[in-house]
């Protein structure tokens, strides 16, 4: 009876120590306030809360999932992704998602550091006219098409073409979005022809003059600033194209010189500022 009696009480198991919050945090180098956070979002729940005092504890046997949640979070997985693993879902399906998102990240980081080579390669670094890609939104237009002799007769269709406008009750769209297209292939020296558009709120009913058209939004563009006179215009799209051929993009639209300001609201060339717009898509 006696080795029986023994042999039951050697067969009895301890209970599991418990830990404070302090002394778990201390031990897994993570600071109190985390463990709190983690127990609100349903993550690591503690062992045991004294009801008397709140006191939460922790044991050994819970390191591992707190490893798991500190892992997880170091390679990018929000608390939500973290908790749909713990709730069964395979977590190799969501690691492949992960890894998509980080080869995305760095082909981001990539063609980035590629354009801050471009332009320190560039002899006279230009900070001033960096490229950035971005959309451009579906846009209602009043247009008029017009040939002029040269570049420098660009802004004398402007007026007539306003007055056009004007007696169609025309309402500018805001913010002021004002551009033009050259209709032909190649550069002209003389007898260009172009396209002006100028945002509205509404198309109205096309004159002999003026006509309504809606340009779609447009995913991608390669656009750049250009401050200053335009005859120094050729520098700045000398940059945008290179930019285009150097990040593997190519043209796949109509280029739009937007106007922002000019000889009609500053005094001096200086002054003046612009936008290329180029609409772009990745080689294949």
């Amino acid at each position: 009876m006696r080795m029986y009696e023994e042999h039951e009480y050697c067969s009895e198991k301890e209970p599991p120590r418990l830990y404070r919050i302090g002394m778990f945090a201390s031990m897994n180098r993570v600071t109190i306030k985390t463990l709190r956070h983690y127990d609100e979002q349903g993550l690591l729940k503690p062992e045991y809360v004294d009801d008397s005092n709140g006191y939460r504890y922790y044991v050994a046997s819970q390191i591992a999932d707190l490893h798991q949640i500190l892992s997880l979070r170091n390679m990018g997985f929000s608390l939500e992704e973290i908790r749909l693993i713990q709730n069964g879902k395979s977590e190799k399906d969501i690691l492949n998602v992960k890894k998509q998102e980080i080869l995305k990240q760095i082909a981001q980081l990539t063609s980035t550091l590629a354009q801050v080579e471009s332009y320190l390669a560039e002899e006279n670094l230009d900070l001033s006219a960096p490229v950035l890609v971005k959309s451009l939104p579906e846009v209602t237009v009043a247009t008029m098409q017009t040939r002029i002799e040269s570049y420098d007769k660009l802004f004398d269709v402007m007026p007539k073409m306003g007055e056009e406008m004007e007696r169609l009750g025309c309402v500018c769209a805001e913010p002021d979005y004002c551009f033009t297209h050259y209709l032909e292939s190649g550069y002209k020296e003389e007898e260009i022809m172009i396209e002006t558009c100028e945002a509205v709120v509404e198309a109205k009913q096309d004159s002999d003059l003026v006509k309504f058209k809606v340009f779609p939004e447009v995913a991608q563009a390669a656009c750049i600033f250009h401050k200053g006179s335009y005859d120094n215009f050729s520098k700045t799209y000398a940059i945008l194209l290179k930019f285009i051929e150097e990040n593997g993009y190519e043209i796949c639209g109509n280029i739009r010189e937007s106007y922002i300001d000019g000889s009609w609201n500053k005094e001096s060339s200086e002054e003046w500022l612009s936008e290329i717009q180029i609409p772009v898509r990745k080689i294949g």
